[in-house]
């Protein structure tokens, strides 16, 4: 492996990630040192919050474009906040809120064959040039890797169905009702399913930095790149497995 050893930023306000038992799925998977730490972004000085608040997206329709944060855009980054109320989310332009969090590590004197896999819930978002838009992302996939919770839950789709019920229900009761109905189908803020979740992007990402590869266009493969919900549980829960080829790659790896 290129790796020698990987170490696990953990994210407080999401208790459902449950880093040690991620740390000992690691180890069990892989040879190698596997260490966890805290909140990296508490390492961060005034001018850090301030270059991760500069990375905020403001318009899904337009290229990235930095802005000077306010002071109150700065405070909020410090109050990391429970980004499970749909009022509280905030979009970040996934590059480059990684490239400061790339700078961070380099600062520390982070050696090279280190992989670092940092979870958040804050939500990065990527720019597709085919459709002209920004899009939430679950992973970026790099060193470092960005794991987002909240990007689990709102980056692959929930069913057609759902979002048609929604439009057509607007009482507090009939939401609540849908909300019942589709139960299971999807995963959740604080969901107890999200550790198990995690495992997959915990491949894709140590995959990515040892081949270069990014997803998987197999269903049934656990680093499938799942547009819909549906398709997140089915290749993470209850599959559970690797295509032909993804194996071969994690078994050359142990």
């Amino acid at each position: 492996m290129k790796i020698s050893k990987i170490i696990l930023y953990n994210e407080p306000t999401v208790s459902e990630i449950q880093i040690e038992r991620l740390q000992k799925f690691l180890k069990e998977s892989f040879p190698i040192n596997v260490e966890t730490r805290g909140n990296i972004f508490n390492d961060l000085d005034d001018n850090g919050y301030e270059k991760i608040a500069s990375t905020r997206i403001f318009d899904i329709k337009k290229p990235f474009q930095k802005h000077l944060p306010t002071i109150d855009e700065v405070l909020i980054e410090k109050e990391n906040r429970d980004m499970s109320k749909k009022e509280d989310l905030v979009l970040y332009e996934g590059i480059e809120f990684q490239m400061v969090i790339s700078d961070l590590i380099v600062k520390n004197k982070s050696n090279a064959d280190t992989l670092h896999i940092i979870f958040t819930n804050k939500l990065p978002c990527t720019f597709d040039e085919d459709d002209s838009r920004y899009h939430a992302r679950a992973i970026i996939c790099s060193n470092p890797s960005i794991i987002s919770t909240t990007g689990i839950v709102e980056a692959p789709a929930k069913p057609r169905q759902y979002y048609l019920d929604m439009m057509t229900n607007f009482s507090n009761e009939d939401i609540n009702n849908i909300k019942k109905k589709y139960k299971g189908r999807f995963i959740e803020y604080h969901d107890s399913r999200t550790s198990k979740i995690i495992e997959g992007y915990l491949l894709q990402a140590i995959i990515y930095y040892e081949t270069g590869e990014a997803f998987c266009t197999d269903k049934k493969c656990r680093i499938y790149n799942s547009h819909w919900q549906e398709d997140l549980i089915y290749s993470q829960l209850e599959n559970k497995k690797l295509c032909k080829k993804h194996e071969a790659i994690l078994k050359g790896l142990r």
